[in-house]
């Protein structure tokens, strides 16, 4: 399945993943077998640690005009079609397309070269508190394309009063050597606009915009989660040639003094953070699951999901626009220093994946924020200035929603005397902190919590709107102790009660961002950090089974309001 609703109908797509591949591992061995895609090489048996190159092949059949789309392939993609490589990428957790034109009419061979390994090329998939798996994680698409086609449309909801509008914004790309005229309109909620008659240059892409009637239409709350269906039609001669269908949902994000508002009312963040992460499945999670996921956050009162630390998986993010869950999205950069940062390749790889995220995920209502950059230098002028242009990219690729990043960037003693040490507190619209009283700090939450506030507003995070970003504790699943010692769920259960009442208690906080939704695997070089090599601050574990926290978690979440 690749999204959670058919997106074309004029348009052939045919899903290539959900079926077996060929998988070479190329150690050496030369080992082959047959596996589902999506798939990571990791859950495959004898290969829970390999990192390298790795060949995923199919054949298919096909002619002319194709457009192979990439959901996810971790973490460097190099696409061979027929022997010859049409496309490569870097990124494990954005799509990207492969086009290639004038097929013969046949049996082709799809081959897709894989390598998960760290290198000096690489400056975001690094060792790090999650693990980089290997293999085509995410859907795979085979679509036949006419001569221009739709690339992406994005729609951007307008509140003038109690009426609504959608900007549209649409670009078309033209394959042929040709001049191309075509026209373009979209269909919403029953009612159909010409945005008008367009003239392609040869082998170019071309946006085209225009503004869409919305009468009678209904907002977008998590709680009455409405969504429209807006199809973007190319027509040629008068007759449709190709066509892209997007859900939408008509909700307005705006940020007045310290609070976030939807739809001019304060949201309130009872969230959590989450990896993608599934016992027995990595991080090539079935659709089922992903529900399984969010009826667990929504037993639990949750609201909003962190997609810590890189964009998430469209079908998640569908999930996510269907049931009301409000979902902060973030780009791929966790914990990179200051010499790290000074990689050439950094801020390319970074803006990148900013530009592949906006890109993709720009139409989902439940996205309420963009964030960059997790707990990076922004302590130092080199981070303040990756901080500046990714931040600013973020707004100009999207100037209906707040940018933020997480920060952890504070000294104190023993818990006291802070000092806020992040120099970057100006860039964002929502000052967001990662912060663990009671775990790795073992003082007062709400005393803590108090002082980090006023350290802030007495710099140039003053009055804006405050997150706790991240806040927890760790357990093991099953380790149980009498004493409350840290790593048993009794302890992990109390500190959880402490920090989420004094959050939440607070009236000067938009809310909290539990760390962490689920267990997760690490980078093996992590070991000496993180019992069993997994992150162990899940309120359930990676097979999903709750700790004791969970009763607490849900109980306080209802609540509060």
């Amino acid at each position: 399945m690749i999204r959670m609703f058919e997106t074309h109908k004029i348009r052939k797509q045919t899903e290539l993943s959900d079926t077996l591949w060929k998988v070479r591992i190329l150690d050496g061995s030369e080992l082959e077998r047959d596996v589902f895609v999506p798939s990571c090489i990791e859950m495959l048996p004898g290969l829970g640690n390999y990192r390298g190159e790795a060949i995923f092949s199919k054949r298919f059949f096909a002619e002319g005009n194709i457009r192979l789309e990439f959901k996810g392939v971790s973490h460097t993609a190099t696409v061979i079609l027929d022997g010859q490589e049409i496309a490569s990428h870097y990124g494990a957790y954005t799509p990207f397309e492969a086009v290639a034109t004038d097929l013969k009419p046949g049996e082709h061979l799809l081959e897709v070269r894989t390598d998960n390994r760290f290198s000096e090329a690489s400056t975001v998939h690094v060792p790090n508190d999650y693990m980089t798996y290997g293999g085509i994680t995410r859907p795979v698409a085979l679509e036949q394309l006419p001569g221009c086609f739709i690339q992406w449309a994005h729609y951007t909801p307008k509140r003038t009063g109690n009426s609504w509008a959608c900007q549209a914004e649409i670009c078309i790309r033209n394959l042929e050597k040709l001049e191309k005229t075509v026209t373009v309109s979209c269909v919403l909620n029953g009612v159909r606009t010409e945005l008008g008659i367009v003239t392609l240059e040869p082998e170019k892409a071309t946006v085209i915009q225009g503004i869409l009637p919305a009468e009678n239409v209904k907002e977008w709350t998590p709680e009455s989660p409405v969504l429209y269906s807006v199809e973007a039609l190319l027509i040629e001669n008068g007759t449709p040639m190709d066509d892209l269908i997007e859900r939408i949902g008509f909700r307005e994000i705006k940020i007045t003094g310290n609070k976030i508002l939807l739809n001019g009312a304060p949201i309130r963040i009872k969230g959590f953070c989450r990896h993608e992460d599934f016992g027995g499945f990595g991080c090539a999670i079935p659709t089922p699951a992903m529900q399984k996921d969010i009826l667990f956050i929504k037993d639990m009162g949750g609201n909003a999901i962190r997609t810590s630390h890189y964009p998430n998986d469209e079908r998640f993010l569908d999930l996510c626009d269907e049931q009301g869950i409000l979902v902060w999205e973030e780009n791929h950069a966790r914990g990179i220093k200051e010499a790290q940062m000074k990689n050439p390749l950094f801020e390319e790889q970074c803006e990148t994946c900013n530009l592949e995220m906006v890109t993709a995920h720009y139409n989902h209502p439940s996205i309420y924020i963009w964030g960059v950059m997790n707990e990076c230098a922004s302590d130092t002028e080199i981070g303040r200035e990756c901080y500046g242009k990714q931040l600013a990219q973020l707004r100009s690729l999207d100037q209906s929603r707040p940018v933020t990043f997480a920060s952890c960037r504070f000294t104190h003693e023993n818990g006291t005397n802070i000092s806020i040490t992040d120099i970057c507190l100006d860039l964002p619209d929502v000052v967001s902190y990662n912060m663990y009283p009671q775990w790795y700090i073992d003082v007062d939450v709400s005393a803590f919590l108090r002082e980090m506030q006023g350290r802030i507003n007495e710099g140039p995070g003053a009055g804006k709107p405050f997150i706790v970003s991240e806040i927890g504790a760790g357990a093991i699943y099953g380790s149980h102790s009498v004493e409350h010692l840290k790593w048993s769920e009794e302890y992990q259960s109390e500190a959880l009660e402490k920090q989420i009442t004094a959050v939440l208690s607070n009236p000067d906080c938009m809310g909290v961002y539990i760390w962490q939704f689920c267990d997760c695997r690490i980078s093996s070089e992590w070991f000496y950090n993180r019992p069993n090599c997994h992150n162990n601050k899940g309120i359930v574990d990676d097979y999903r089974r709750p700790k004791l926290c969970y009763e607490t978690v849900k109980r306080l979440f209802h609540a509060y309001k």
